[in-house]
């Protein structure tokens, strides 16, 4: 069963922006707290987010909660998208929740592409399925079966970040350089970060859309596509239309 990845923000700050602009008004404002949100709007909020995001002053950034709910990635992802330490995970446990002969996995484009290997491919799933049926079938606790189980099996994940890490996880992750299935959840968080809080992600993604590329003699080369892609990237769409590398 070839996984499909599913990304949905599950809860977030309540007037993420509002909650920002209060902090940095605190830092500049001889106001008391009890009067910080006195005159404080939307467009007043949008306009210090702006402000103290061109300063650099992103701590305040930080009162702003995302959580993620994230289905039919593989473990291989996941472990990557762990590695974001500024964080808080919560995933489907191998060990006390046991797959099924024909469980979800992934299936890399590059082995889609081509039947022969597909098909390859697929007979190494249903192997690893029978293996760990036959292995929980001999007694064998979930916790020991699932080592045959392969990096492509799918998992779900929750995943809470504040809009700060957020930020710099699309700086890393949405870049052409990061492997093609932790991009694309990148790619769909942005999307509704940008719904729940446009001001807070306008003109986020990699870093080359507002500079250089870091990659040095790395880099993908398509820096006019990308910035190309980013500013034309509609409201409702989930994605940029942005070709995967070749």
């Amino acid at each position: 069963m070839n996984g499909r990845v599913r990304v949905s923000l599950l809860r977030r700050t309540a007037d993420p922006e509002i909650a920002v602009a209060l902090a940095a008004r605190l830092c500049y404002s001889p106001d008391g707290i009890e009067d910080l949100e006195r005159g404080v709007d939307a467009a007043g909020a949008a306009v210090l987010i702006r402000r103290i995001i061109g300063l650099g002053h992103l701590s305040v950034l930080e009162h702003a909660v995302f959580s993620f709910g994230i289905e039919g990635i593989s473990r291989a992802a996941s472990h990557q998208l762990v590695r974001h330490r500024v964080a808080s995970y919560s995933q489907q446990s191998q060990r006390y929740v046991a797959a099924c002969a024909d469980f979800e996995h992934v299936v890399p484009p590059a082995i889609a592409a081509r039947p022969e290997l597909s098909r390859l491919f697929a007979k190494a799933m249903r192997d690893a399925g029978k293996r760990y049926r036959e292995l929980l079938a001999a007694g064998v606790p979930a916790e020991d079966a699932r080592f045959v189980l392969p990096n492509a099996a799918a998992t779900r994940i929750i995943v809470t970040m504040n809009a700060r890490e957020l930020r710099h996880f699309f700086t890393l992750r949405c870049c052409l350089r990061a492997q093609w299935e932790i991009r694309g959840i990148a790619e769909r968080m942005l999307g509704l970060a940008r719904d729940a809080a446009p001001v807070l992600f306008e003109r986020c993604g990699p870093s080359c859309i507002a500079g250089a590329c870091p990659e040095g003699k790395l880099t993908c080369g398509r820096l006019r596509e990308v910035r190309a892609a980013y500013r034309g990237w509609a409201t409702d769409e989930p994605q940029p239309r942005l070709a995967n590398p070749a």
